[in-house]
């Protein structure tokens, strides 16, 4: 590699560094000035890779300026970091929320880099990190939130979490359950919490809706689109939607949007994943809804929408509705287009240890999602399964596992490198070939 300059050894796991290398605190200790060189705003930063579910990754190049301005935004104004906080979010080098802490370096604000398993020694293992770390914003996943609910835990009580100011979520929607329990939990120790249920993508490294200090905040929802994010909601048609389910849009440019994709030097994968729907528009792919009072609702992915005698349903709904039972550690609902015309809408359910899906239990989750939601959610079989696939930030897959029903091979229907536990699929590529 002839532009290689040097290689850095940082002694993570306690080993010697290989010969040649530079020793991470010989570099660090050096008596040198930085050298800065000066750039044009939209001059490369890095290519961020989306998880690339249902195929190649995108290879996302996002610019020196841009992403500057967008974090310095979304840190300093809307989680109201500064240099007398500590900044943890749980996630790992592969995830955009590794870029986006790194960024909390911006506003002096000191951050906090855990590199280990979530739910080790116990699943209190994250509450316990931002306890020794004196965390004033910590950031987590929902699912991460809804496990620990499940799970019996108890961070306020268990922990002395008097630092934390905000707990902020992101990754999947976090029901409405879990505003609940984060606040009660919190409440009983007598604290005020500030929770703020974050969304947006990789493709833009920030957020599109989320936290802002200034605002109240409403169970199951975002408390307002970004500073500068020109949020939509719209119809299929373009027309623009309010307190009802849409396409999200932005119909502005924002700062820190790809400058190109890697490798696409005509910008036709760019075009297409973005614009091909509305021009001259993006489209990102979730269904949300824009309150008449300035909040966001994200009900899931448009493309793994439920859409049921053409009324459009979120997952995420029945989600809330049936992990409620204590029965059900986690769900997955899909819809199928049949060759007929017609449409297969299972859910399986992935149960609690000593759980059995007798008729009590079939009975109590239909009656569950009838009354808490309607009896058009109710699904059209309930099947048991070994478990629930994940993309590697912990998204159920709902797409691939669709095109599984569908009768799409395995090896067409997703990208094995984004699944936390691919023989899971398995399972329902066998169910299809059972039902074909």
């Amino acid at each position: 590699m002839p532009t290689l300059r040097a290689v850095v050894h940082i002694p993570l796991l306690g080993t010697e560094a290989p010969d040649g290398a530079l020793d991470w605190s010989a570099l660090t200790s050096a008596d040198t000035e930085p050298v800065f060189e000066q750039v044009p705003f939209d001059h490369p930063l890095w290519v961020l890779y989306s998880s690339g579910t249902t195929g190649l990754p995108k290879a996302i190049v996002q610019s020196q300026g841009g992403i500057l301005v967008e974090h310095l935004k979304q840190l300093g104004l809307h989680c109201d970091l500064g240099p007398e906080d500590r900044f943890f979010w749980y996630t790992s080098t592969g995830w955009m929320m590794w870029n986006f802490l790194v960024s909390g370096l911006l506003t002096g604000t000191t951050i906090v880099l855990y590199d280990g398993s979530p739910g080790y020694p116990d699943t209190g293992a994250q509450w316990r990190i931002a306890e020794r770390t004196r965390a004033t914003l910590y950031g987590t996943s929902a699912a991460y939130v809804m496990a620990c609910r499940k799970a019996g835990v108890h961070p306020a009580r268990d922990f002395d979490l008097s630092s934390v100011k905000c707990v902020a979520t992101t990754g999947s929607p976090l029901p409405p359950d879990g505003f609940r329990w984060l606040h009660d939990e919190f409440a009983e120790d007598g604290a005020g919490l500030w929770i703020a249920s974050v969304s947006g993508g990789t493709d833009v490294c920030s957020c599109f809706a989320g936290a802002v200090p200034t605002l109240p905040v409403h169970i199951g929802e975002l408390q307002a689109p970004g500073l500068g994010t020109d949020l939509r909601s719209w119809d299929p048609s373009g027309k623009p939607l309010t307190d009802e389910v849409g396409e999200l849009v932005v119909t502005n440019p924002m700062p820190s949007m790809p400058i190109h994709f890697w490798n696409d030097p005509e910008g036709t994968r760019y075009h297409d994943s973005y614009f091909d729907t509305y021009p001259g528009v993006w489209r990102h792919g979730d269904w949300i809804t824009l309150t008449s009072r300035g909040s966001v609702v994200i009900h899931g992915r448009s493309d793994s929408t439920l859409n049921r005698q053409g009324v459009r349903m979120g997952s995420a709904d029945i989600y809330e509705a049936v992990e409620r039972l204590p029965e059900i550690r986690e769900s997955l609902v899909i819809g199928v287009e049949q060759p007929d015309g017609g449409y297969w809408m299972p859910l399986f359910v992935h149960l609690m240890p000593g759980a059995t899906l007798d008729e009590d239990l079939l009975g109590r989750i239909k009656r569950t999602i009838r009354e808490q939601l309607s009896p058009r959610h109710v699904p059209d079989e309930i099947i048991e399964v070994p478990g629930v696939p994940h993309t590697l930030t912990g998204k159920r897959i709902e797409v691939p596992v669709k095109r599984l029903l569908q009768g799409t091979p395995l090896e067409k229907a997703v990208n094995p490198g984004s699944i936390d536990n691919l023989p899971l699929l398995a399972f329902y590529e066998e169910l299809a070939r059972k039902r074909a």
